[in-house]
């Protein structure tokens, strides 16, 4: 018999029923995806819209709180990263006028931590508080190039998701990419994820939360795959990575 689920996991679980699919929920719907009785919900999601982890519109739907995305914002990987990547960002963007990202991995997956996007660049599926697996974007191959062996192994050995034809998704082959990641400095990702991309991403340096040193973060220019210039667009990612990393202290 399993024990009981707690007040804070049933409060978690309530905010994890949002998504970028289904950003705004009814009472019920909430109730549906958590499997938490109403009376249990409607008493939950009260308290947790009193705080403002959860606000509601006039329809009747509640959606995630502006006083949730305060507190995500005092995550220190994500704000003192952010903060010293921005100039450089916003740099590599004045020079592509492209598609610019910043990554951190947790877990198995690349979350996306700030994005530059302009008006005519090519539309891309990752978002700011986003999250892709691993093995089949720029940032994430980068991410997992420098991980770990021990890391590297357990993604290996996990059915890895085609997203397009171009997906790598067997393990042979994806290692023969890591080690060209490691070598080169340079991932290139091309339809990977989608099948008009292409992305070219660079390691950043720094140390981390136990002050040992290595990849804090990745960084990636996504650009339209037709006419793209990955051997053109190369220098100025990694220029922009390196950047980074110095303001890091690496």
């Amino acid at each position: 018999m399993e024990p009981a689920a707690s007040v804070t996991s049933k409060a978690l679980g309530i905010l994890a029923a949002f998504s970028a699919q289904q950003p705004r929920l009814t009472l019920s719907e909430i109730g549906r995806r958590t499997g938490l009785p109403l009376t249990t919900t409607h008493r939950l999601v009260g308290e947790l819209t009193e705080w403002g982890a959860l606000e509601r519109d006039e329809a009747g739907r509640y959606r995630i709180g502006l006083r949730l995305w305060e507190v995500a914002s005092l995550a220190p990987r994500g704000l003192g990263l952010r903060e010293r990547a921005l100039p450089f960002l916003e740099d590599l963007y004045e020079v592509t006028h492209e598609n610019v990202q910043l990554a951190v991995r947790d877990g198995f997956e690349a979350v996306y931590v700030e994005r530059i996007s302009g008006r005519h660049a090519v539309s891309v599926v990752s978002r700011v508080g986003g999250r892709l697996p691993l093995h089949a974007t720029g940032v994430g191959q980068v991410l997992l190039a420098f991980a770990p062996a021990e890391f590297q192994d357990e993604v290996l050995a996990l059915k890895l998701k085609a997203f397009t034809p171009q997906t790598i998704t067997d393990p042979r082959q994806l290692r023969q990419v890591l080690a060209e990641v490691r070598r080169t400095g340079i991932a290139v990702c091309d339809r990977q994820v989608d099948p008009d991309t292409l992305s070219v991403a660079a390691p950043v340096f720094g140390t981390d939360a136990l002050g040992s040193p290595g990849v804090v973060a990745a960084l990636s220019v996504v650009v339209a795959r037709e006419g793209a210039d990955r051997l053109g667009l190369a220098p100025a990612v990694r220029a922009a990575a390196r950047g980074i990393s110095r303001t890091l202290g690496q």
